[in-house]
């Protein structure tokens, strides 16, 4: 990677840095619009777990991965502590690839 390509990355994420903080000022505070930008970031987070989750790797590993995630989140809905929660998901991810060879 050059010094310019770092440079114009650098660049662009402080201009969007600074696009959150001056159009941040302008989004209304109160009804619906404020409620939908309420979700972005959880909307963001999922993306990103999604992604990270079933991103890269085999059909087996994919599976693994997705029972480990789901797993996860039905010990979060249970309201699991974050300790027991990444200990079973794990868990789960290992015997599933144990099981299936991955």
């Amino acid at each position: 990677m050059s010094w310019a390509t770092i440079v114009a990355l650098a660049a662009g994420a402080y201009a969007f840095k600074a696009a959150g903080v001056f159009l941040g000022a302008r989004l209304p505070t109160t009804g619906r619009p404020a409620a939908l930008v309420a979700l972005v970031p959880a909307a963001l987070f999922a993306g990103i777990i999604v992604q990270q989750s079933i991103g890269d790797g085999s059909a087996a590993i994919v599976a693994t991965r997705v029972l480990g995630v789901a797993v996860g989140g039905v010990a979060v809905w249970r309201k699991a502590p974050l300790f027991v929660v990444i200990v079973v998901a794990a868990t789960v991810t290992a015997v599933a690839r144990l099981t299936l060879g991955a």
